[in-house]
């Protein structure tokens, strides 16, 4: 939470499912295995208690096929529907990666464990978003704190802002507030 700025934690009660097919989805608080419009309503009223006009969530495909990711589309997209917010569902532009940053990317080992595809193609995304050298520094950080998952060689420095300078997004409604951030670029509509 520190390292994000984050002011505000809530914690649902479920826990990660693991991979496609994995024992973990079985559990019975597998946020894979959750009533997706019971947790979205949960998410829309904490967005609302926040005011809140943007939820931000996985797309469809749930990047690489992660069960979570796919969850935290169904419950995500429904919440932001519930709370009159605009939607941004993040993707992986394979395009972009498959050029800049071929195999660099920690999605690329995690579609290959997952054996699915992985992300988009450009033209199916609304908005990328880039941070300053300081933005980066701090994303680093938050992506090595899953030290179970993720050692510091998995994301090394000296190439880290290519394979993950860019956060991308599709969009749900109306432009918001990722669309209005001053290192936003529209890729596509």
């Amino acid at each position: 939470m520190v390292v994000l700025g984050v002011a505000r934690l809530v914690l649902l009660g479920h826990r990660d499912s693991g991979l496609p097919g994995s024992p973990g989805g079985a559990h019975h608080r597998a946020l894979a295995a959750v009533d997706a419009a019971v947790v979205a309503r949960q998410v829309a009223a904490i967005a609302e208690a926040e005011g809140a006009a943007t939820v931000v969530h996985d797309d469809e495909q749930g990047i690489y096929g992660h069960p979570d990711h796919r969850a935290t589309w169904r419950i995500g997209a429904a919440a932001a529907r519930l709370a009159g917010a605009t939607g941004y569902a993040v993707t992986i532009d394979r395009e972009h990666l498959h050029v800049v940053a071929p195999d660099a990317h920690l999605v690329h080992g995690a579609a290959r464990a997952a054996a699915v595809g992985f992300g988009r193609v450009t033209a199916e995304i609304a908005l990328a978003v880039t941070g300053t050298a300081d933005d980066l520094a701090r994303k680093r950080t938050a992506i090595l704190t899953h030290a179970s998952q993720i050692a510091a060689a998995d994301v090394p420095a000296e190439s880290f802002a290519a394979a993950y300078g860019y956060e991308w997004y599709r969009r749900t409604g109306v432009p918001g507030v990722l669309d209005r951030l001053g290192n936003a670029h529209l890729v596509a509509v």
